[in-house]
């Protein structure tokens, strides 16, 4: 990672540890008070993707993750018939993949 991109993140860091709002002109400001020079654009997108945010949560929940959505589960309380139809729909898929599978299996290939 270039210099100039750690003294940005850096920068974001210690405004948002300071609990200050984190904007880009806060960011060039600290990056030209450390002698880094940043192009203007790399601190608005930076500021942008972080707005709304707190970082401070970002950095504690590094690595969890969390699980990933459940698909297909029938909702509490009477969905009525579109959980069976959504349901359909992936067999119909793979129906149409194992066909297409078949196809490859027709003694040649794309470099014989």
């Amino acid at each position: 990672m270039a210099t100039s991109e750690l003294a940005a993140t850096y920068a974001a860091l210690i405004l948002a540890d300071d609990g200050v709002e984190i904007t880009s002109d806060k960011i060039i400001t600290l990056t030209n008070a450390a002698d880094v020079e940043l192009e203007p654009i790399w601190a608005t997108l930076l500021a942008k993707a972080l707005e709304g945010k707190n970082v401070k949560d970002l950095l504690s929940n590094v690595g969890a993750g969390g699980g990933a959505p459940a698909v297909g589960v029938a909702p509490v309380g009477g969905g009525g018939g579109a959980p069976a139809a959504a349901a359909d729909e992936p067999k119909e898929e793979e129906k149409k993949e194992e066909k297409e599978e078949s196809d490859d299996d027709m003694g040649f290939g794309l470099f014989d």
